[in-house]
């Protein structure tokens, strides 16, 4: 069977990690770009992409590709799709175009083009058309344009890989989980160290670092946009997941610790945790960070803290930094913190010297991960005054 080619998406800096997965689930011929990995597989590296990725936004199924001058060309080349055997005519359907350059007037109106392609095919071989969804489709259409290619994709995922069917609440801007489970990849975290995360918030960090600690599959509580293609195999499925299941260890309290300082977001994130199958494997407290204390000689910090966008909100920050980095220093030795934010001045500001800053992207806000071994006594900024 000829290998099928395949495109997932992921926040932007996450595409190291994301290839590192695929390769992992049996994908070839990985070719990470900016914001995704483009692979080849079968169905069964499609599944387990979908069911195991951790950084993963989707996986889409390349159906058609090829050079274009105007949308007529994109509806040719969608024409020559054989849309009936890929879903029926009682399926509902939805496109979405994204261009990077395109030579057209709107990415809206190759949509129009994409599904009256689609819908003559369907005249064409029955004689009546599906109908479109923009709400809740059964399939996903997504075509993206370049300056002179047009490519078009099933979408195997349905609903973003990044929701993983737990969340029930969430703060004012939570990260996607998707961004979170890779940035505890990049920190190293593989279950077996102590984790703290002291702004917890709605307790992303804290799921996706039991899920990895327990070996749990991300989309075990979902479904996904493949089971509705007319050649789903649900016996390959069902044995796909049979396997996956059988990796997972047996529930026990974790080494992992949260807390934050607003009651309300620690209750938020002992529901969230109840609803991933985690309750009581996860200690909860509510304190403010620097009343946090670590539990153990070493082990790894993760926090996104807060960052203003309001002056009066900044002034706060660049006060609190260089108490993070007291407290760090203080306390945390041992350990490695590590803060993910959007805040660029944290690394100076806090007044430690970062081991690695990697650049990631939380939508389109430009963010650094900052990766802050503690030493004791080695990692202050102190001015040479101030040595004595």
């Amino acid at each position: 069977m000829k290998p099928q080619h395949f495109f997932a998406p992921c926040p932007r800096g996450l595409e190291p990690v994301l290839a590192d997965e695929l390769r992992r689930f049996g994908a070839r011929d990985i070719a990470p770009v900016d914001g995704g990995v483009g692979f080849t597989g079968d169905d069964v590296t499609m599944m387990r992409a979908n069911l195991e990725s951790r950084t993963a936004s989707r996986v889409l199924l390349r159906v058609a590709h090829g050079r274009y001058l105007n949308e007529r060309d994109v509806y040719q080349l969608a024409h020559q799709v054989d849309w009936p055997a890929w879903f029926s005519l009682e399926q509902t359907f939805k496109i979405k175009t994204d261009g990077v350059n395109a030579p057209v007037k709107s990415l809206d109106f190759v949509s129009l083009k994409i599904k009256d392609a689609i819908c003559d095919r369907f005249r064409d071989a029955t004689g009546a058309r599906p109908s479109v969804d923009t709400r809740a489709p059964d399939i996903r259409v997504q075509a993206f344009l370049t300056r002179d290619s047009a490519t078009i994709y099933l979408d195997t995922s349905g609903e973003p890989l990044f929701k993983r069917g737990w969340r029930g609440e969430t703060g004012e801007a939570p990260l996607r989980e998707n961004l979170a489970a890779g940035i505890l990849m990049l920190a190293g975290y593989d279950g077996s160290q102590p984790l703290v995360d002291p702004m917890c918030g709605s307790g992303t960090f804290l799921v996706e670092a039991a899920d990895i600690a327990l070996q749990r599959a991300p989309g075990r509580k979902r479904r996904f946009g493949f089971e509705a293609f007319a050649n789903f195999d649900a016996a390959q499925w069902q044995q796909v997941k049979k396997v996956v299941k059988a990796m997972e260890r047996e529930p026990e309290p974790l080494l992992i610790w949260g807390s934050d300082r607003d009651r309300r977001m620690v209750e938020t994130a002992e529901r969230n945790l109840a609803q991933a199958g985690l309750k009581g494997l996860v200690r909860l407290k509510v304190q403010d960070a620097l009343d946090a204390r670590p539990p153990a000689p070493s082990g790894i910090l993760v926090a996104n803290p807060p960052y203003g966008v309001r002056l009066e909100e900044q002034d706060a920050l660049a006060a609190l930094y260089p108490s993070l980095g007291a407290w760090l220093k203080q306390y945390w030795a041992g350990w490695t913190a590590h803060f993910f934010t959007g805040d660029l001045r944290l690394a100076k500001l806090i007044r430690l010297n970062p081991k690695r800053r990697v650049p990631l992207y939380n939508g389109a806000l430009e963010c650094r991960l900052f990766a802050i071994p503690m030493v004791a006594g080695s990692n202050r900024k102190d001015k040479p005054a101030d040595a004595g």
